[in-house]
């Protein structure tokens, strides 16, 4: 990866996941040497935006005149963020080259469904990126999967072409996990070639835990701040069996998920099972917290160490900070020893703003940047599209 000067340029990246906690803006340094995190900043989305988000990612029933109006209402939203996150910086907008905006998604079906008689696939991420773009008075790339999806691949995961550049060792196998709303990992054996990576989504991240403590506080939580629920809680062995027969944990890869296997569904069919059933609110997140442990320990075991020596994990998103998960993923990983992605630069909260930053950069210098043994596609290709200020 090269930069357009030996000083390097700085791009901005865009992230909002799964869980619609708010939007990640990192500024990035790329030059010749590879990319470096400046700085960051978490913006919150309004109650009212984020509600409609997940109206929309939990698929109820919405026209598609409000699908229309939340894709500009988001490119005003990521729009704005950038601009007060560039405020924060104090870097003014001229000096960024390109922002990378992952958008928002709303629907992803990575593997071919039937559709009006043919088999389609199909993913929609939205937040308007020529918005941004007018909005900024920056080259704004936006809509980076169906590129990949376009050929063969289910568009998903994207992140391991940045996993690869900031922790491939010569000596050292590592793999990294991202625990945000959906988890996912991207195995990187020692002195790996992009051909040599793969990658995935496990299950569950946070998404489940999030949604039983959302429900059980009324909204005043949204989270399970360092386990609290959960470390007074009581496993449900019965409910964890059932909830580790899900079939996509079989799945080989590569595979992805997101609301429509793990969202407002998945938590009604858990609460209604008999093991569920008068169950503490304690218990059940302590079960869903077991569970997403359990998926991501299995997915090592099944799926990544039968093709790969891995010494180090390294993890990001913000189930590192679930201190009950993390005990679950060590004592599972014996001989493997775990890391925090803030160890090589870039602190969790950042990876993924900080990865479309980078991404940016490759698809407005026409660069392929999917990875082929993540995402099952038959080729590299350069992603996204480019919408210019003016």
């Amino acid at each position: 990866m090269k930069a357009s000067h030996k000083k390097g340029v700085l791009a901005l990246g865009i992230m909002s996941g799964t869980s619609a906690d708010g939007i990640d803006v990192a500024l990035v340094r790329i030059s010749g040497r590879g990319a470096k995190l400046q700085n960051f900043a978490a913006i919150p989305f309004s109650a009212r935006v984020r509600e409609a988000i997940l109206r929309l990612g939990e698929g109820r029933a919405v026209t598609t005149g409000e699908i229309s109006q939340l894709n500009f209402l988001l490119g005003k939203t990521f729009g704005e963020a950038a601009l007060a996150a560039l405020r924060k910086f104090r870097v003014s907008p001229a000096r960024i080259e390109v922002i990378g905006s992952h958008g928002q998604t709303i629907f992803h079906q990575g593997i071919p469904a039937r559709f009006c008689g043919e088999r389609i696939a199909s993913t929609l991420q939205i937040g308007e990126p020529s918005v941004i773009a007018g909005l900024t008075g920056i080259t704004t790339v936006g809509d980076f999967r169906p590129a990949d999806m376009a050929a063969g691949g289910q568009g998903a995961p994207l992140v391991p072409f940045v996993d690869l550049l900031m922790y491939r060792s010569g000596r050292v196998g590592r793999a990294a996990l991202n625990i945000g709303g959906i988890a996912n990992i991207t195995a990187i054996p020692a002195g790996a070639e992009i051909g040599d990576v793969f990658a995935f989504d496990t299950g569950p991240g946070n998404m489940v835990m999030d949604a039983l403590v959302r429900r059980f506080t009324g909204g005043r939580k949204t989270f399970d701040r360092d386990a609290e629920m959960a470390r007074h809680g009581t496993l449900l062995p019965g409910l964890l069996d059932h909830l580790l027969r899900d079939p996509f944990l079989r799945k080989t890869p590569p595979k992805t998920a997101g609301r429509e296997q793990y969202g407002e569904k998945f938590v009604r069919a858990l609460l209604g099972r008999r093991e569920a059933r008068g169950a503490k609110a304690e218990d059940l997140v302590r079960t869903a917290t077991i569970f997403t442990a359990l998926s991501i320990l299995d997915a090592v075991h099944r799926f990544v160490s039968p093709r790969a020596r891995i010494s180090e994990l390294i993890v990001s998103g913000g189930g590192a900070r679930n201190p009950l998960l993390m005990a679950q993923l060590e004592s599972g990983l014996q001989g493997v020893r775990l890391r925090d992605s803030g160890e090589f630069g870039v602190p969790g909260d950042a990876k993924e703003a900080f990865a479309f930053a980078v991404l940016g950069y490759q698809t407005l210098h026409r660069r392929p940047a999917n990875v082929p043994g993540a995402t099952g596609a038959k080729a590299a290709v350069v992603l996204g599209k480019v919408c210019y200020a003016g």
